[in-house]
């Protein structure tokens, strides 16, 4: 019971943290999973089966409270689809040694663009240029459909950062457009890698599973509605660390790395992610005044006032 409940917790977590960031979840449980000795194919198929209804219902939760924008959720969710589908398939097709060299990589890498787009309000993944223009929706989500089954997440930290960029719209139509998008893409790589059943089904931990979706699905509604309005750079600054510290110690185990140098190298980055955070606040009270000094143009729009 205690297993179950732990992944109650670590889902609920890592809801809150998508469903206000529009990224997290998928990354988050990936790490869990992997740290737990589950195979990379095993591990991203477990964190898409349970993303599945998290997703949809923070999905409905946000449509409800108005912040999805239909237009970019299809150019979205479409070629996210498709190749989330053709990145399960790549995956499960994988060598064991290439598919955990890979997925470490991509979740140290992912870690990496949250700690810095939070932390130090700095993109790893470069903006596409001109930036408002509906061309560039589809590249992302066929970027980040494909990255986020072949990573077991990544949809949000590619996609959510880039449409901040390419779009008009305010983050909670951002995010809320992401969140609903992803239940596309989980949907279709989740049939993607029903292709290697008969690889993954044993290796699978389903009551992990269960514990994912029932935090999940009981904290989407909260989240969703809380959208835009937590302290973003905080909590992406300690959730990006936390990715960090995890994956990071799975690599220093793969070099075969001392036990004292990973003890030594926790301990600082424990230091260093606090240390950021607190820095990080400063972009959440800069953020706050200019919300407060520029009203939401696509509300009062839809209050008929503009």
């Amino acid at each position: 019971m205690w297993f179950f409940g732990a992944f109650a917790l670590a889902g609920g977590l890592a809801q809150f943290v998508d469903g206000t960031l529009g990224m997290g979840f998928g990354v988050t449980s990936a790490t869990v999973l992997l740290a737990m000795g589950i195979s990379p194919a095993a591990a991203s198929a477990a964190t898409h089966v349970a993303k599945l209804p998290t997703t949809l219902v923070s999905g409905l939760t946000h449509w409800r409270q108005g912040n999805v924008d239909p237009k970019t959720f299809i150019r979205l969710a479409v070629p996210g689809a498709i190749f989330a589908f053709v990145g399960a398939v790549v995956l499960v097709g994988l060598s064991l040694a290439a598919a955990k060299a890979w997925m470490a990589g991509l979740l140290l890498f992912f870690g990496l663009v949250i700690f810095l787009r939070f932390g130090f309000d700095k993109r790893l993944i470069p903006a596409p240029a001109k930036g408002h223009t509906a061309r560039w929706l589809v590249p992302i989500g066929t970027l980040g459909g494909f990255v986020d089954a072949t990573g077991g997440g990544g949809w949000g930290p590619v996609v959510t950062p880039s449409l901040m960029t390419v779009t008009s719209h305010p983050p909670r139509k951002v995010v809320g457009s992401v969140n609903a998008a992803e239940f596309v893409v989980a949907l279709a790589a989740s049939i993607g890698f029903l292709t290697g059943a008969d690889q993954i089904e044993d290796d699978v931990p389903w009551l992990a599973v269960l514990g994912l979706i029932a935090g999940g699905v009981l904290v989407a509604p909260f989240a969703a509605r809380l959208a835009g309005r937590m302290p973003q750079h905080v909590t992406g600054t300690l959730i990006g660390g936390l990715i960090l510290i995890v994956n990071g110690q799975v690599v220093l185990l793969a070099v075969g790395a001392p036990a004292v140098v990973g003890w030594a190298l926790f301990g600082a980055a424990i230091v260093g992610i606090v240390a950021v955070a607190r820095r990080a606040s400063v972009f959440d009270q800069a953020q706050r005044i200019l919300e407060g000094e520029q009203p939401d143009v696509s509300a009062e729009r839809g209050r008929g006032r503009i």
